[in-house]
């Protein structure tokens, strides 16, 4: 238990710091799993399903360093796992702001 207070205390300045380090390429990788691995749970438009709703309006009050330790370590005892073993700091960061912003679309794919 002491670990994870540690981890919950040390993790919002790791965020904060780390949030610039998200390249444009990057980005656009972040935003295809978070509407496809999260979408699966919480809708392919972020508007809800097993999960709740990763919209705008439904984060507005919350806080992003929580969002940011629920994206870290899950919730135990719901279908949420942890991401930190697929998931840089900033990374984690990006895609929660994002999340409190209105996340963006996917970007059309190229034609092959």
């Amino acid at each position: 238990m002491r670990r994870v207070g540690l981890t919950v205390v040390l993790l919002p300045a790791a965020l904060a710091a780390a949030a610039q380090g998200v390249d444009a390429a990057r980005q656009q990788q972040l935003i295809r799993m978070v509407r496809q691995d999260c979408g699966a749970c919480h809708g392919m438009r972020l508007t809800g399903g097993l999960g709740p709703a990763l919209t705008r309006d439904a984060l507005a009050d919350g806080p992003l360093d929580a969002m940011a330790a629920t994206v870290v370590h899950g919730r135990p005892g719901t279908p949420m796992p942890p991401w930190r073993a697929l998931l840089s700091d900033a990374d984690v960061r990006w895609i929660v702001e994002q999340l409190a912003r209105g996340f963006p679309d996917e970007p059309p794919r190229a034609a092959r």
